[in-house]
Order: C-alpha cells, then structure tokens, then sequence
C-alpha cells in the first residue's frame, strides 16, 4: 500500500493507503476527500479532480500528457504543479504523495 496525503482546500489533511495500479482520483473518492468531484468517473473528459501536486514530488509524478493538458484547460486556478488526479497511477515510487485540492473544481 501506498500513502497519500491530500489536503483539503481548508488546509484538513487526509491521509489514505491506496492500492498500487488505482488512481489517486479512485483514492480520493473513496476515502471522501472533499472538492474531489470526478464528474467524469476518470475517465479524462472533465476537470473536476484537479489537484496541485506538492512540488517536492512533481519528478516522481510527471509531466501531464496531451489529453490531460487539453483537458487542464477546463479546470480553475491552473499552475504549474496541476494534474487530473485521475490520470496519476499509484505506484510504490509515489508512497508519501502530497496533493492539494483547489478552493473549487473547473
């Protein structure tokens, strides 16, 4: 298992062991983190599972593909470190993960 912290728009922080292979979007639902919406089920045809990656793990994380930047547009308050939560696979290299939920969804 692998630990995520999101933080909440409020600055509340929840912490969640995630299953290798999920999303952290899946996570996120899962564990009920507010401001996640993910209208689209991860399917990467909306923007309402937008997080701010801490950037401490950003090289670990990645870069966005193209479908994703597409789909960032859509989303609010866009910086740097965004990312579709549903587009981020859990993986063993990602334990620790610090994620912020922005103050709405796109």
């Amino acid at each position: 298992m692998t630990q995520i912290s999101f933080i909440a728009f409020d600055g509340t922080k929840f912490d969640v062991e995630a299953e290798n292979g999920s999303t952290v979007m899946e996570n996120a639902i899962r564990n009920d983190v507010p401001g996640i919406e993910a209208e689209c089920g991860g399917a990467c045809a909306c923007a309402t599972c937008h997080v701010y990656v801490d950037e401490a793990w950003m090289p670990a994380v990645g870069e966005p593909e193209a479908m994703e930047e597409d789909m960032l547009d859509f989303a609010y308050d866009v910086r740097p470190n965004s990312r579709l939560s549903c587009q981020i696979r859990v993986r063993d290299e990602l334990n620790g993960l610090v994620v912020r939920v922005p103050e709405r969804q796109g």
